[in-house]
């Protein structure tokens, strides 16, 4: 299902006109974050989030009309962090009564083979969601309470699930079966479902917009930078290939998560370190990564780290850097012929020294950049590789709120934008 109704078709959403919205949330295990969207002309009204939720103090920021606002509450719990947003739109605007909030999203990390698209929150979707907890007992529970406590404040409008797993269900079995006992792998749905599906789908499609092409005619490469990372190839608009598996550990290094390792290192570490498996989730997930290669997870601090001459973190760019040219390499050997690279993200976006290494050498594949075209960071869809390049290479900021509110649209009232 397209979620990008950017076309030359008429705009199935402009019957809403310029005052319907809709209000995404975003409920990690210790935050909250939301975001009011405009879906037709994809501005975002206002936007805020609510961090380190049931400690001492939480750090709460709200934007709206160019001016934000920080201080400090204290929030005991995702209910009291849902109250306490609700209370700065009609504190610091804009009005939520005023607002025309058609429908509110949730991004819901893990739908497991359950859930192939977005759809409508009842009392069986949310208990299916919390029964796919064990394949995300980070983020679905927090994402489970942030939805039941949503439509008890919020009652008096539709509730839409969006899934990062979604995009990538149509995955080919040969890309999204491991090589486990079958029985094993179908008892405890073990396979790759792949994350970040919202913003892979919305870059590729951007991404050929920009270009006046047809999504169903290139072959894209989506690097998803940001703290979590993942790399997808994308032929014709369909996913063939994801970086992330069974959970987001899987795949590129990234702030403070292992990316691929061998599992025979689990082994290790509680046979011989004396590590419990909590233990080691807690290391590949928390204490690894950039962060645990260097100390640091920030990027703009990783440079100048490495510009004061320190070695750890100079390795943790270099450990960074080869791993996606490593899948870089690899999808453009499952896709045959590569179109399109798109870079995205906070690192994706903002870190040319990054987008410059990931490209480098590769001439031999058609893949290049332009030192003038890159640099900086990158707020509107650029092409940053030279014109001879036989792969173009694109910045495309991702927007995964309006990518969820358009979505959301679709699922309450029915509209088929590819119609």
């Amino acid at each position: 299902m397209s979620i990008l109704p950017e076309s030359d078709r008429p705009n199935p959403y402009s019957a809403y006109g310029a005052h319907g919205s809709v209000l995404v949330l975003n409920s990690g295990s210790s935050s909250l974050k939301y975001q009011l969207v405009n879906p037709v002309g994809g501005e975002a009204i206002a936007s805020g989030i609510v961090e380190r939720i049931g400690e001492s103090s939480s750090p709460v920021k709200h934007t709206f009309a160019g001016n934000t606002t920080q201080r400090e509450e204290q929030v005991a719990d995702h209910a009291a962090a849902l109250e306490l947003a609700l209370g700065l739109f009609g504190e610091l605007g804009p009005d939520l009564a005023h607002a025309g909030v058609h429908a509110v999203g949730h991004r819901v990390v893990h739908g497991g083979e359950l859930f192939s698209d977005p759809v409508l929150v009842d009392d069986d979707v949310l208990a299916k969601i919390r029964d796919l907890s064990p394949l995300a007992p980070l983020h679905n529970p927090a994402n489970a309470t942030g939805i039941e406590v949503a439509r008890r404040l919020m009652g008096d409008v539709p509730h839409v699930a969006v899934f990062d797993t979604a995009f990538f269900q149509s995955l080919p079995a040969h890309a999204h079966t491991y090589a486990l006992d079958r029985e094993v792998a179908r008892a405890h749905g073990v396979r790759r479902y792949g994350f970040h599906g919202t913003s892979h789908q919305y870059v590729s499609g951007k991404a050929a917009r920009v270009l006046g092409r047809r999504v169903q005619d290139l072959n894209t490469i989506v690097l998803h930078l940001g703290n979590g990372a993942s790399a997808s190839a994308i032929e014709g608009g369909t996913p063939v290939e994801t970086s992330m598996g069974l959970t987001p550990l899987e795949g590129l290094v990234m702030g403070t998560r292992t990316g691929d390792i061998d599992p025979a290192v689990v082994f290790h570490l509680v046979r011989n370190a004396g590590m419990s498996v909590d233990d080691v989730d807690d290391l590949f997930n928390k204490r690894s990564g950039i962060k645990g290669l260097s100390g640091e997870n920030d990027f703009r601090e990783l440079h100048a780290m490495i510009a004061r001459g320190d070695e750890d973190a100079q390795l943790a760019l270099d450990v960074y850097i080869h791993r996606l040219k490593k899948y870089v390499g690899s999808y453009a050997a499952v896709l045959g012929r590569v179109d399109v690279i798109a870079f995205t993200a906070g690192v994706g976006e903002n870190d040319d020294v990054v987008r410059a290494l990931v490209c480098e050498g590769m001439t031999g594949l058609g893949i290049a950049i332009d030192p003038e075209r890159n640099a900086g960071r990158v707020s509107e869809p650029r092409i940053v590789s030279p014109a001879w390049a036989q792969t173009l290479v694109m910045v495309v900021p991702t927007m995964e709120e309006l990518a969820i509110a358009r979505q959301c649209i679709e699922v309450v009232d029915g509209l088929d934008p590819t119609a």
